[in-house]
């Protein structure tokens, strides 16, 4: 539903004035209007659903079920992948406006986490013990 002339009018002045308050803030947050919005994760995912129901459709028409189950799947599948969030860049704004990006999170390696000997079930009463206050922490 677009906007009302009043509306778009708001919210021009509510972006003019973000732009002379924190203009670098502003620059960051410019984008066109429908091509950053709808991005290409979904764009892509819309095809691959519509592919999906074309399948489906085939295997409707042609009483081959196998077909329609794929196209199931793929319509399934396209739509999780456009509606899920690609990566995000996360980091830290720093005082004077600028960014800057975070770490990417390590693993521990497997010499540096506690290893546990005994089996399975051993390990497991260690746990028990240990959050009943038995074993200490």
């Amino acid at each position: 539903m677009p906007l009302s002339e009043h509306e778009q009018r708001l919210l021009d002045q509510m972006e003019q004035a973000l732009k002379a308050e924190d203009p670098k803030f502003a620059s960051h947050m410019v984008s066109s209007r429908l091509s950053h919005r709808l991005g290409r994760r979904a764009v892509i995912g819309g095809f691959g659903v519509l592919a999906g129901l074309a399948l489906v459709l085939v295997g409707v028409m042609s009483a081959q079920i196998w077909v329609g189950a794929i196209g199931f799947a793929c319509m399934v599948a396209a739509g999780a992948y456009g509606l899920t969030p690609g990566r995000t860049q996360l980091g830290t704004v720093q005082a004077d406006g600028s960014v800057t990006p975070a770490a990417p999170a390590r693993r521990p390696s497997v010499s540096s986490r506690q290893r546990t000997t005994g089996s399975f079930m051993q390990r497991l009463e260690q746990r028990w013990d240990r959050r009943r206050g038995m074993g200490g922490w």
